[in-house]
Formats: structure tokens, C-alpha cells, sequence
């Protein structure tokens, strides 16, 4: 049986500096590189009423020259010595990344302790202004003017509630950021940019030793600042109680619909057993809504990804369901027909299917853990979320112990009429059709 193969460990070491900061070493000698990722313990999810958007700001700002590092010069340094670099922001946390040759891992450890200890330096008004406008044309790009761009932050509002702190995506709230002076930022940066608020994780081509005397020396006179504040309470009804619609207008090619249900948290064994459904469910052609929804009743365009979790940890997460309708299907026949083959689930699983799930887990966790970049980036999130980096190594078995009978019970709880979202768009009427209606 596949819940019986072998899965691989992931050898590490952790480390806590004097001041506070969680260090990861995982030596790998395959190949001359090593990754430097470090996770800040922040997110959309750590905001405040009034200030929301702050942490994807600060993602930009740290980017933009910090106590000895000119702006741009972050990027020129790393691009010069043959790596890749970047951040991202989500809900839970913020994280910056570089992926370089091993002989230059003193320069990304130099570059990440410079702008975890110096930003305010170099944090000022024009830097401010600008990197606002740089996230309201983002907002303008990927919400305003694409179509289906309003999904992500409409699911965000409608499936928690106002006070909620995922109430509101990363991208936060344009009037926040307009009305934002620089001593809001500057505190924003000071409450949480902080070694004893930040994982660090070194993989690739390294001694331990040596990365870690590295890390110190580089790191180790950054002071903690300890007493964070708490985050904005996350306690939520496991499912929402209800069946939530709403549909929207707007110029799209065709009808599309999310459904959104709450499930339990990233980390817990309900949201192992979702993986597993939304995998039968949805995930790549093999997929039996793939087969039924797009192949035998050809009521859906092709996607790969039909059903997905979120690896949220605040109180519940949602599963999605991504629903977009073939030209000329009417949207309602597509969510009927969605929703009765969900229900099939619980009629008539198969062993085969609940083998093909697991398989394509294993194969997307095994390459994305293959290589070091991936592997940093996944023992931090392990760090951060759930409090041990060593967590990585049962994941994959927790998923692969996922039961036929704790599929359907998952499917059965979670994907109910009266724990889901519905949000569909669709395409608004031109002038002509409106004066021929």
C-alpha cells in the first residue's frame, strides 16, 4: 500500500541565538548553492482596524535600502553574484528569500541581518511614497483590472466575519495605506521586525558550524525587543452556519464560481483529510471532477487545480472549489452538477482513487522539497506556524494515514450546504444588450 512507503528525513538542526532568532542548518552537497530564508512571525493577519496592508508594504520597503545597503543594491548584489532573490506576504507571515552560489552565503546572511536591524535608516518619506504607489498600481493590476480580481478579497470577507483578522487579504485597504504616515510605518517595522520574531533557515552546501558562527556574527547584535503584541483574536465557529451568496457583475469572459468552505487549521487532522479530498475531487486530470465536470459533460474549462486548501493556522481555513463555466454553460447548471458529484464522494470512493491522491501528494511534496530553496522556505513555515521545523518530516505521513472513511467524514462535515460561499461572477451586460432588455 502507498501509506506504507518510505518517506524521506529531513536532516537539521536548530539553534536559538542569545537575542531571540531561530536558526535552521540542513546540509545538502549535491551542488555548490545554499538558500537563505528567514520567515517573519507577521502578516495581513497581525493588522489592525485602520492599518491594514502594512505587512505587504513592508515587504516592498525592505527591498528598498536599509543602515549600509543603498536602495537597490539588494538585489544588484545577489543578481551579480549568480543567485535568485525575492519576498512574499500572506496571512500568517512575510518571508524573504535568496538562492546563491555557497561561497557568497556570508553576503546573503549580511544583507538580511542589515535590513532586519537597520531598515529605519533608510526608511523615509520618499521611500514611503513610493513603494505605496508601487502596491496601489499592484492592487490596480492584479484586483482592479483583472478579470476575477476581486475573488480573492470578496471570499475574504464574505467567509469571515468583519473583526476577523482574515477578513481582509494581504493586499489590505487602500484608504489604510493613503492615510499611513511614516511614524505609522516606522512603528510598524519596530513592533515586528525582530530577531526573537524571525526563523531563519540555511540549506544547501554549508558546514553547520560555519553557517551557524556566520549567522551570529552577522545576526547575533541585533537586539530582541520581546512583549509583541497579540494578534487580533482568531477564535471562529469551525463552519459558518449558513449557505453565504453573492454574485457579481462585472466584465468577465465567461460565468465562474468559487465555492469556499471553513475547515479546520494547516497543521490539524482535518485539514490532512481535506488535502486528500480535495485532491480525489479536484487535483489534475485524473480528477473526477476533471473527468466528469470537463471531459464527460464538458460543462467546465480545463483546470488543473479545481480544489485547494489554504494553509491558514488563525481559529479555520477555507477549501476552494474554482468553477469556470465553458462558453455558453449556464453557470447554475455547472454548481448543480459540482455539487452533486461532491456528494458521489460519500456514495461510492474507491481505493484506487484514495491511491492516486496520495501519490500525486507524494510526488508534489517530493519536488517541491528536492530542492533547497523549497526545503528552507518549508522548514520555516514549519518553524512559524506550528513551532518545530522538524514537523516537515510527518507531514507526508500524516497524509498518507488519511483513511477512506476520513475522507468521506471530512467531505460529509466540511462540504455541506450550510458551511459554504458561494460567489459567482458573471459577465455584465453591454450598453446594447441592456437597452435591448
Amino acid at each position: 500500500m502507498l501509506s506504507r512507503v518510505s518517506t524521506p528525513n529531513y536532516e537539521l538542526t536548530t539553534h536559538t541565538l542569545d537575542n531571540g532568532l531561530k536558526v535552521i542548518v540542513s546540509e545538502d552537497r549535491l551542488a555548490p548553492v545554499v538558500a537563505v530564508n528567514v520567515w517573519y512571525d507577521v502578516g495581513s493577519r497581525h493588522e489592525t482596524l485602520g492599518r491594514t496592508g502594512f505587512a505587504h508594504l513592508f515587504e516592498h520597503l525592505m527591498f528598498q535600502g536599509s543602515a549600509n545597503v543603498a536602495r537597490g543594491e539588494h538585489f544588484a548584489l545577489v543578481n551579480a553574484a549568480g543567485g535568485t532573490l525575492n519576498g512574499t506576504t500572506w496571512c500568517d507571515r512575510t518571508n524573504y528569500y535568496e538562492t546563491l552560489p555557497s561561497h557568497h552565503l556570508a553576503t546573503a546572511l549580511w544583507l538580511e541581518a542589515d535590513r532586519m536591524g537597520g531598515l529605519l535608516e533608510a526608511l523615509d518619506q520618499d521611500n514611503l511614497d513610493n513603494q505605496r504607489d508601487v502596491v496601489k498600481n499592484e492592487k490596480r493590476q492584479t484586483r482592479d483590472n483583472q478579470p476575477y480580481g476581486s475573488a480573492l478579497d470578496l471570499l475574504h470577507e464574505l467567509a469571515y466575519p468583519p473583526g476577523h483578522p482574515y477578513h481582509h487579504s494581504t493586499i489590505g485597504s487602500m484608504q489604510d495605506l493613503d492615510a499611513a504616515e511614516l511614524v505609522d510605518a516606522r512603528t510598524f517595522y519596530s513592533t515586528w521586525y525582530a530577531p526573537d520574531n524571525a526563523s531563519l533557515a540555511i540549506v544547501g552546501d554549508v558546514d553547520t558550524d560555519e553557517a551557524l558562527a556566520l549567522a551570529d556574527k552577522y545576526f547575533g547584535s541585533i537586539p530582541a525587543k520581546g512583549g509583541f503584541p497579540e494578534p487580533p483574536a482568531t477564535d471562529i465557529p469551525p463552519r459558518i452556519g449558513k449557505e453565504i451568496r453573492q454574485t457579481v457583475q462585472d466584465r468577465v469572459p465567461v460565468p465562474r464560481a468559487f465555492v469556499a468552505y471553513r475547515t479546520a487549521p494547516f497543521g490539524s487532522t482535518e485539514f490532512d483529510a481535506m488535502q486528500v479530498a480535495a485532491t480525489v475531487l479536484g487535483a489534475g486530470r485524473g480528477s473526477r471532477l476533471y473527468k466528469t465536470l470537463v471531459l464527460d459533460q464538458q460543462l467546465m474549462q480545463p483546470s488543473e487545480a479545481i480544489v485547494e486548501s489554504w494553509p491558514f493556522i488563525g481559529g479555520a481555513t477555507l477549501t476552494i472549489a474554482d468553477l469556470p463555466a465553458r462558453e455558453g454553460v449556464a453557470i447554475e447548471r455547472l454548481e448543480n452538477a459540482y455539487h452533486e458529484e461532491v456528494a458521489r464522494v460519500l456514495e461510492d470512493l474507491d481505493d484506487d482513487e484514495l491511491v492516486r491522491a496520495k501519490a500525486l501528494l507524494t510526488s508534489q511534496w517530493l519536488h517541491h522539497l528536492a530542492s533547497v530553496d523549497g526545503r528552507a522556505d518549508t522548514f520555516n513555515q514549519y518553524a512559524t506556524l506550528l513551532g518545530d521545523p522538524r514537523l516537515v518530516n510527518d507531514a507526508l505521513p500524516r497524509v498518507l494515514a488519511v483513511t477512506a472513511d476520513q475522507v468521506r467524514e471530512v467531505v460529509s462535515e466540511v462540504m455541506r450546504v450550510d458551511n459554504r460561499v458561494v460567489l459567482t461572477f458573471m459577465p455584465a451586460l453591454t450598453d446594447e444588450q441592456e437597452v435591448a432588455a
